[in-house]
């Protein structure tokens, strides 16, 4: 089932010298932040362990997504750079594909 109208912008970090330190400040800082955006629907952030981590921002449109990924990657830079000292690989795209129990 693919969900209507929905994108979503992931970024990964590499390196991060304390995941559990950054999970806590991104839970406390960077999601008041991100859910502040025009077009936020849902985040999810993931350890992948190895010092690498995944976010998973949903918005309504394209448009959005790829302005909260840029808004991101400069609020990183200057809130987290400490917890988060790589710049992140960003991707957005449209979801073609979603299923989640109710």
């Amino acid at each position: 089932m693919k969900k209507k109208g929905m994108f979503a912008t992931v970024r990964r970090y590499e390196g991060v010298p304390d995941p559990a330190v950054a999970a806590a400040e991104v839970d406390k800082i960077f999601v008041p932040f991100i859910s502040s955006l025009p077009g936020f629907v849902e985040y999810y952030w993931l350890d992948l362990n190895g010092g690498a981590m995944i976010s998973i921002t949903i918005f309504k449109t394209l448009s959005e997504a790829i302005s909260a990924n840029e808004k991101a990657r400069t609020w990183v830079k200057e809130n987290m750079s400490a917890q988060l000292p790589n710049a992140a690989r960003m991707e957005a795209g449209a979801i073609v594909a979603h299923k989640e129990n109710a």
